[in-house]
């Protein structure tokens, strides 16, 4: 009794189903107007809450510099290499002001009597201080990473102030520096975070 109640019912839904099918758009003859579609806008995934990017504010004086195709290209890397490390946007942040000071977000080969010591590439990281080869030093990927390595080792570097979490890995003459790119790092990370 179960199997005929059972075709029974299979049997009616697939009835109903040919029928939808039958009576449905397929066989709708007659024309949709085109003023009848509605265009789908295409929906921009979220930017990063600015609390994230900026948590105590911006410290101090703001510069700013245009940025060309390959500066671009390689503020793109550095959030592609922090998000291949599952670090947040603010490590973004700091990563990209960082090398805004150091490198101008250029991958700065030796420079000649102009170099400082040996540095090299987006964050002028040092081989003779153990950052890598040149050849790694100055791939984006490569260096990104590095730089967060020595980022993730400081401690609560998510709630310092950029300049001093970029100061504590980087050791420049010039601890102060980093605080000035914070409003552009923050500003390239909330246009490309997600991209």
């Amino acid at each position: 009794m179960n199997t005929i109640i059972r075709k029974s019912v299979l049997g009616i839904a697939g009835l109903a189903f040919a029928g939808g099918l039958a009576a449905g758009p397929l066989n709708h003859h007659e024309a949709t107007p085109a003023t009848a579609l509605t265009p789908v806008a295409a929906v921009q995934a979220d930017k990063p809450d600015a609390s994230k990017l900026i948590p105590h504010g911006v410290q101090g004086a703001q510069s700013r510099i245009d940025l060309n195709d390959e500066q671009v290209a390689n503020a793109k890397a550095i959030i592609a290499a922090t998000k291949k490390a599952g670090l947040p946007e603010r490590a973004a942040v700091i990563s990209i002001a960082t090398s805004l000071q150091e490198s101008k977000l250029e991958n700065l080969g030796h420079l000649g009597d102009k170099n400082d010591h040996d540095s090299l590439g987006l964050f002028q990281q040092r081989p003779s201080s153990g950052w890598g080869t040149p050849e790694q030093i100055t791939d984006p990927e490569y260096s990104t990473l590095a730089f967060e390595k020595g980022l993730k080792q400081v401690d609560g570097w998510q709630d310092m102030p950029l300049t001093e979490a970029a100061q504590t890995v980087q050791v420049s003459a010039y601890p102060d520096a980093y605080a000035q790119w914070e409003q552009q790092a923050a500003d390239i990370v909330a246009q490309h975070w997600n991209s």
